[in-house]
């Protein structure tokens, strides 16, 4: 069975290609690269937005912008709905499940990590002369006067 986040749909539903998860990997981490496009996703991700809409928080062109949204459409991450002239872009988290699941497969690396870095900070935190308690201080500073 083929996983579903492998399988990209042509404007039309029909199957346009299917990919090994090493290549929707691959243009998964290539479209998230960019922050422009990162940007773009995180707006998409709070509502669906037309292409002139999506360009105008940026500095650059509307082509340039257009040339990023299909770099997500490539990789899976947008789909674009067309209308006539007008295009609909939505946020597909699909293939980013896909990335997040690869990732997760090498959390077991740097949960280690963290156990180590803890472990050393609780010994460097051992290791500090204890501050007097305020209450001792309070004292102290009452018999001084």
């Amino acid at each position: 069975m083929t996983n579903p986040a492998l399988v990209r749909l042509d404007e039309f539903g029909a199957r346009a290609s299917e990919r090994s998860e090493d290549e929707l990997l691959d243009a998964v981490f290539f479209a998230l690269s960019d922050p422009v496009r990162r940007a773009i996703l995180a707006r998409l991700g709070e509502e669906v937005l037309l292409v002139s809409q999506l360009a105008e928080p940026f500095t650059i062109s509307l082509q340039s912008v257009s040339r990023h949204i299909q770099v997500l459409v490539r990789a899976g991450l947008v789909r674009q709905e067309r209308t006539g002239r007008i295009s609909r872009c939505r946020l597909d988290v699909g293939p980013i499940y896909s990335a997040s699941v690869w990732i997760n497969r090498y959390s077991k690396y740097w949960q280690e990590q963290f156990g180590i870095l803890a472990a050393a900070l609780e010994e460097i935190e051992e290791q500090k002369p204890r501050p007097a308690s305020r209450r001792k201080r309070r004292r102290r500073n009452a018999r001084r006067t």
